[in-house]
């Protein structure tokens, strides 16, 4: 967007990884709602493509602010005009440094853990967010223990009602063949041979796009395909090593049978983990898949950066930060502007891409002296996305986020087919959740953002027998 808007300014893209992200297969859905397909790329594309862009593959090792000056990791320095800072956010690993713990968030990481996952009996999946979900639905032929802290599946997307409609997909034996995977993936030559150990996921990739899982072979040792026990209201207490745990002289348990079937293994697993629960399960390895913290490291020393509580570089509503020609976007930044009444910030691919996108169009404002709007896509979270191969559109406070019991729930639910789910407040629409083809997204994006006074309608909003949307139109 940068090299678009000044074609006759040096752009410098600085990356540590070799390849770049690109959006493909582009499409806006409705006003809000956008998808699209992430796709690796070589750099040179980039370069062909603008060529007033040069990308340096580096690390970062400094910024001095006050001085205008990027120090990257090869020993070089790069003066600046303005910089935007899109350094993303890295997996919060339950327990640094153990090798049998692996934190998934970007492609690497999820070639290292396919290639354990292919000698593996038993592993444990810890989190409750979009990946977690993605991977314990993908994986075939291997125990998963599932450990989430909530009462239900997918915390962050859904509530228990919608995770109830997807559970049944979870036991399903076997699963409709997977779809072609549409990404194009580059392998960097040389680069498999230093063999990453499973841990080492210190060089930080770029982030997982929407459906990483599909080119990847997710399969274990074992002859079934679907072997999920989910510990619920619990996380991780303590991690042991084979020799710790045998020394302790404690009972590992069984893969559970039924409800209430409690085993001590026999078997020996190279990595125990203890639940705040008190059960213990030996496995293969421990996927960490539980959330991610704003890579904020190589930039505060010596820089006075407002920070967010999430650990964030506060952002204004012209996405910049605390410091003179400093911006920043996506997953590295915090939103501390007033936000529309159905917006809030998640660290997903949607709001990183319209995040980057405006940030440059403000940065050009800047330059040239001018006064920009909010970008629309602020006004209504909106986000869509495939869960246990249903499609999944999220809008608005679809989870009643910071509403206060001040609302109510209209639920639609057809099993197996699909699920809707409408949060209202003072009889107007403030989110909403669909699961399925239910076409229903544009119409409640409009009553959503137009904040139409809706009681009048009662259940009858969601009654199937009314076709709303032509109500609406």
């Amino acid at each position: 967007k940068l090299a678009a808007e000044f074609p006759s300014e040096d752009i410098f893209l600085i990356t540590s990884s070799p390849v770049i992200k690109a959006v493909t297969n582009f499409k806006q859905v409705s006003k809000t709602l956008e998808e699209f397909d992430v796709e690796e790329q070589p750099s040179s594309l980039l370069e062909k493509r603008y060529p007033n862009i040069r990308v340096i593959q580096s690390g970062v090792k400094q910024l001095k602010s006050d001085e205008h000056i990027i120090y990257t990791e090869d020993g070089k320095e790069y003066m600046y005009e303005k910089l935007c800072l899109c350094a993303g956010a890295k997996p919060k690993l339950i327990v640094e440094g153990n090798p049998y713990v692996l934190g998934i968030r970007d492609t690497d990481s999820a070639q290292a853990f396919q290639k354990n996952l292919a000698q593996a009996e038993r592993i444990v999946v810890v989190g409750n967010g979009g990946i977690a979900l993605e991977l314990v639905y993908e994986i075939q032929g291997c125990e998963v223990i599932w450990a989430i802290k909530d009462k239900a599946i997918g915390n962050t997307f859904f509530d228990a009602g919608a995770a109830e409609f997807l559970l049944p997909k979870l036991t399903a034996e076997s699963q409709e063949t997977p779809i072609e995977c549409k990404r194009t993936k580059y392998t960097l030559e040389g680069n498999e041979e230093k063999g990453r150990s499973a841990g080492a996921s210190d060089k930080l990739g770029s982030a997982l796009g929407p459906d990483w899982h599909e080119g990847l072979h997710l399969k274990g040792t074992q002859e079934f395909s679907h072997k999920v026990h989910i510990e619920i209201l619990c996380e991780v207490k303590k991690i042991f090593l084979q020799q710790e745990f045998i020394q302790l002289q404690r009972t590992s348990l069984t893969f559970p049978k039924g409800e209430r079937s409690v085993e001590a293994d026999e078997v020996l697993w190279p990595v125990y983990v203890e639940l705040t629960n008190g059960k213990i399960y030996g496995c293969n390895f421990i996927v960490s898949a539980t959330g991610v913290v704003p890579n904020v490291e190589p930039f505060l020393d010596g820089n006075n950066f407002a920070v967010g509580e999430d650990g964030g570089l506060k952002v204004d509503k012209h996405m910049h930060t605390s410091l003179p020609d400093v911006y920043a976007a996506g997953d590295i930044c915090t939103a501390a502007w007033e936000p529309s009444p159905v917006w809030h910030q998640m660290r997903l691919w949607t709001q990183a891409r319209q995040m980057g996108w405006y940030a440059a169009k403000c940065m050009a404002a800047d330059a040239l002296g001018e006064s920009i709007d909010m970008d629309f896509s602020f006004e209504l979270f909106a986000h869509i996305t495939k869960f246990f191969n249903y499609k999944v559109v999220v809008l608005g406070k679809y989870n009643a986020q910071g509403l206060g019991s001040d609302h109510e729930l209209m639920l639609r639910c057809t099993k197996g087919h699909e699920y809707v789910k409408v949060v209202m407040q003072n009889g107007r629409m403030m989110g909403a959740v669909l699961i399925g083809e239910t076409d229903l997204e544009e119409t409640f994006e409009n009553l959503i953002l137009n904040q139409m006074d809706l009681s009048a309608y009662g259940e009858d909003l969601l009654n199937p027998d009314i076709d709303i949307e032509d109500y609406f139109d």
